[in-house]
């Protein structure tokens, strides 16, 4: 399949450091700003959804609900019509080594479709929205790919039913709902270190040596909580699926990663992992996914030798290091008292969980009592405990908590209000 191939580097794409956007005839717009305006509406009614290819009735508001391909001609809300949708979706990642294609140390982006829950997927769902000035709307600082552009939304991304243009906010720019899913493909990938999650459990590209299927999924799924699919190419790993629900819209809502409903091409005996021989760029630390941009507030210490303790809460410090609130045990950022919560493992890797479940990421969001668990370790700085996810101690919320509002956390600096999250010894 012709896919969309990026890799998240600051000299190779213009969004991968300032998210940037050029619409015709207009100044070069800061897409964060114009993302966080473009919002699905869904509201608080998500909470509370089903995520796709759970849903036991059939759900009438595909803005709120992704239900891919082709609609029937049933009226039905917001102009939609009454569909049973089934989505899962796969959030694809390359390793080309002839032609080689990103850095050395990187996976690099093909990209994130919704399919039937069973492996098939429908694709250009709504040739009146191919658009075919993708360049315009989002730069490549490399002048190469547009086409790759192109065929990625045509073929997926039209086909995301609660990107539809009806669904989107009154007054939404041209190309908007491109925006959102190239936004949320990125934000995506950058919670899903591949290379570096095998890097940790000592899988590296390697002209002699081979590991088996079990060995790299087991690795992963340590990591990471779910169990991806693998494609092979002559016996050399080439692609990973990894595989979501979505509770809401792409554009702002919740994905639950899951395990691959089918899998990969990889057979189970030895398989290569090659190195990118003449990679010229290789990615650094700060565009590595998940270990991006950090806050001056972020650490780079080497991790803790400390004890982790059994039991704690979590206190945000802000970029000026002075502590606002905490987490409550649902995971969102507040003022109101924090939430305890239970740590199991040591500081080089344990869980989280708290009064409403397991802690972990789902996307780009931290939370708990929703079915995740991620691995997370501590990172020393100024006498505090760092919770770190992929080695970096970056999160970020929209803005700052006061009185009784809480504030989603999100994995990594993107968004306006950056801090780091220290343990609390309860």
């Amino acid at each position: 399949m012709l896919g969309l191939q990026f890799a998240l580097t600051g000299a190779a794409l213009s969004f991968a450091a300032a998210r940037s956007i050029v619409f015709p005839g207009s100044p070069l717009v800061d897409t964060r700003s114009l993302f966080k305006r473009l919002s699905s509406g869904c509201g608080s009614s998500t909470a509370t959804s089903p995520t796709s290819c759970h849903n036991t009735t059939v759900e009438i508001d595909t803005c709120c609900f992704e239900s891919p391909g082709p609609l029937s001609t049933t009226p039905g809300k917001n102009g939609n019509s009454l569909y049973q949708g089934t989505a899962s979706l796969p959030s694809s990642q390359f390793w080309d080594t002839n032609p080689v294609t990103g850095p050395a140390n990187s996976w690099t982006i093909h990209g994130l479709w919704p399919d039937n829950c069973d492996g098939t997927f429908s694709e250009n769902c709504d040739p009146s929205r191919d658009y075919t000035n993708i360049a315009s709307y989002w730069v490549n600082n490399a002048g190469t790919s547009e086409s790759f552009w192109e065929h990625e939304w045509a073929t997926h991304g039209t086909c995301y039913s609660t990107l539809k243009t009806s669904c989107l906010p009154s007054g939404s720019a041209k190309g908007a709902e491109a925006v959102a899913f190239f936004e949320t493909t990125v934000a995506l990938f950058k919670t899903l270190p591949t290379y570096t999650w095998l890097q940790q459990a000592g899988i590296t590209p390697s002209t002699t040596a081979t590991y088996t299927l079990s060995q790299i999924t087991s690795a992963l799924k340590s990591a990471s909580g779910v169990t991806p699919a693998l494609d092979c190419n002559g016996g050399s790993i080439s692609q990973i699926y990894w595989y979501f629900n979505l509770r809401g819209s792409v554009i702002d809502g919740e994905f639950v990663a899951i395990d691959a409903p089918k899998k990969g091409s990889c057979g189970s005996g030895a398989l290569k992992y090659p190195p990118k021989v003449g990679a010229t760029t290789t990615a650094p630390a700060s565009s590595i996914p998940v270990t991006s941009t950090r806050p001056s507030s972020t650490t780079t210490a080497p991790p803790s030798t400390g004890t982790l303790p059994a039991k704690a809460t979590v206190s945000a410090i802000t970029s000026s290091g002075s502590s606002l609130g905490g987490l409550l045990s649902f995971g969102t950022w507040s003022t109101q008292t924090s939430g305890t919560y239970t740590l199991s493992g040591t500081t080089s890797g344990f869980t989280m969980a708290s009064s409403k479940g397991s802690c972990g990421v789902l996307g780009t969001t931290f939370s708990c009592g929703q079915g995740a668990s991620s691995t997370f370790s501590v990172v020393s700085s100024g006498g505090r405990l760092l919770v770190a996810l992929g080695g970096s101690t970056a999160f970020s919320s929209d803005a700052q908590p006061s009185g009784q509002t809480q504030e989603t956390v999100f994995v990594g600096p993107s968004h306006t209000q950056q801090y780091t999250l220290a343990l609390i010894s309860a």
